[in-house]
């Protein structure tokens, strides 16, 4: 297995801060080729390791959204159906049997890969992203876990399709459902909680570089402090850089310098209108306080 500061530098270089314990089970992933199931509550990262993970090492990633109703024509593969109606009306004049022409028609050549099967058919080992994988219904799950457990696929016109090497599998829940024993045990797991301020400081700094310490500070404090209120949507790293991204477009370089553009501003932050109204402006004018007095004994 790689060394673990080695994939931290990786990750890093492609934008994403993570620590010890999550390089440890993406080296894992990789190198025993086991499914790495990440949880974690939506606007934590977890979209975002499989999208680091190709881009560090060097891999194609290849993305399944999954949702409700999700089925195999949309994540497996499906059959061309128009080149398969051309094909047979340029055959309707020609001597062919009718053998001959399903021969053609279902050949590969006809096949429309879908995530799944295009992940194992690559002759290098690509990363497959099962995005939201809660989201899917049991009976796809049960299908998915067939698929992860051979690395092969069944198509009943061609017969079985069995990986050329097997792809580096990061499936992502936000478990707004409970995903099978059965699935559970197929993967490595890990917990991805909201990113500590240390964590949350370094990715800001990192992804917008132009903002100052300052207010780089002043920033997470708040969406950390944030992140304690009662919510029905906590805002995620994303928001975080948006915020971020907003107030230096609005020429703000101290929280404390324009309360009225701030609060406007949390439009970033604050998803819900529910959410917004809890955030009131008692709310957020003690939040911006403790967050410039934070960043300002931080800076001592």
């Amino acid at each position: 297995m790689q060394d673990l500061a080695e994939i931290q530098a990786r990750f890093e270089a492609a934008g994403y801060i993570t620590e010890h314990g999550l390089a440890l089970a993406v080296g894992l992933a990789d190198e025993l080729r086991r499914p790495l199931l990440i949880e974690g509550e939506a606007g934590v990262g977890k979209t975002a390791v499989a999208k680091a993970m190709a881009d560090a090492f060097g891999r194609v990633l290849i993305r399944l959204q999954c949702y409700e109703g999700l089925d195999i024509n949309s994540a497996v593969y499906e059959w061309n159906y128009q080149r398969q109606l051309m094909t047979i009306k340029l055959y309707e004049n020609e001597h062919h049997s009718p053998q001959e022409v399903q021969h053609e028609i279902f050949s590969e050549e006809y096949l429309l890969k879908r995530p799944l099967l295009r992940a194992i058919c690559m002759s290098e080992a690509p990363v497959l992203l099962i995005d939201e994988i809660d989201r899917a219904d049991e009976e796809f799950e049960a299908y998915l876990l067939e698929v992860l457990s051979d690395y092969q696929i069944s198509v009943p016109e061609l017969g079985t399709i069995t990986a050329i090497s097997k792809p580096c599998v990061i499936l992502t829940s936000n478990a707004t459902r409970e995903l099978s024993d059965a699935l559970r045990r197929r993967c490595l797991y890990y917990y991805l909680p909201f990113p500590s301020y240390e964590k949350e400081l370094r990715i800001v700094t990192i992804r917008v570089p132009e903002v100052s310490r300052k207010l780089a500070c002043q920033v997470v404090s708040f969406v950390q402090s944030l992140r304690t209120q009662d919510l029905r949507k906590k805002p995620g790293i994303a928001e975080t850089l948006d915020w971020t991204a907003a107030l230096l477009g609005l020429r703000i370089s101290s929280l404390d310098d324009d309360a009225e553009k701030v609060a406007q501003s949390l439009m970033c932050l604050l998803k819900t209108r529910q959410d917004q109204m809890a955030a009131d402006a008692e709310t957020v004018q003690r939040l911006i306080a403790q967050s410039v007095a934070a960043a300002d004994a931080s800076a001592q």
